[in-house]
């Protein structure tokens, strides 16, 4: 049964990705008339409105029709249902088969690796693991860098060697430090 399911989900995917590229952006109405209107959707509210009356030849307004499919309404593009994790106990709520767990944001490096090595006993998929990943990749690069920052430092200082055998330059003096002499 849940094959079943499985199948309609992802034609029901498919058809709300289809639907979503015909769906026009919806703007603002008359707002490439004036700079002071932003580009950003607002309800049309008055009795002349040509947007709101659906008049030919101005650009549409979001209706019922743009929906996606009941069945894919909620669905991460994956197929499963997001359901959100704070700790290891929100885990033993999940079904495997239909929802896969998003790691909070709030939730620490300890606790999420702790999420994640449990998430891998009980089969279940963490949407947002990757993040973690790309987190620790730059800190890696980072790590990188300041190796080579250090390495041009230990550089620089052979070089204000060089400089320090050099006598410093007199100055010029100024007219009140000549009139006190």
């Amino acid at each position: 049964m849940t094959e079943k399911k499985t199948s309609l989900s992802q034609k029901a995917l498919k058809v709300r990705a289809r639907a979503k590229a015909k769906k026009p952006k919806f703007i603002r109405a008359e707002s490439w008339k004036y700079d002071r209107f932003s580009l950003s959707w607002r309800k049309p509210r008055g009795l002349d409105n040509k947007i709101r009356r659906k008049i030919l030849g101005w650009p549409p307004g979001p209706s019922m029709g743009y929906k996606g499919p009941k069945i894919a309404r909620y669905l991460h593009p994956s197929g499963y249902r997001e359901v959100l994790v704070n700790n290891v106990a929100d885990l033993s709520t999940i079904d495997s088969s239909i929802q896969a767990a998003r790691i909070a944001h709030t939730v620490g490096k300890r606790k999420r690796a702790d999420i994640i090595a449990k998430a891998k006993e009980l089969n279940i998929k963490i949407l947002n693991v990757k993040v973690s990943a790309e987190a620790e990749e730059e800190k890696t690069e980072e790590e990188a860098e300041v190796a080579e920052e250090s390495e041009k430092e230990e550089k620089k200082p052979k070089k204000q060697k060089k400089d320090e055998k050099k006598p410093p330059k007199a100055k010029a003096k100024t007219k009140k430090e000549k009139k006190k002499q």
